[in-house]
């Protein structure tokens, strides 16, 4: 499996203030950043998996609305997230 227990815990403790912090919108990001990145990949060897193709979609969603949020509320951390992950060009 491609997402570990510990692989969760790293990207949190890196990305949150803790490993325990899963709650934080930057360790949420975080994590769908990782997830967005594994399922690209998958979609590049495999085109035709049209389930895998919606759920990239749906977390895409859910990681813009999560940076919506962010941006809204603080945008010191916006600006700070957006750069560690380089969601920008």
């Amino acid at each position: 499996m491609y997402l570990t227990s510990d692989k969760k815990k790293e990207i949190f403790a890196q990305h949150g203030k803790n490993e325990q912090d899963t709650g934080s919108a930057e360790g949420q990001i975080a994590l769908f950043t990782f997830r967005i990145n594994h399922l690209t990949g998958h979609l590049k060897n495999n085109h035709k998996d049209h389930s895998t193709r919606r759920s990239l979609i749906r977390l895409v969603g859910k990681r813009r609305s999560l940076l919506d949020y962010l941006k809204k509320k603080d945008i010191e951390r916006y600006r700070s997230v957006i750069a560690e992950l380089n969601l920008r060009k």
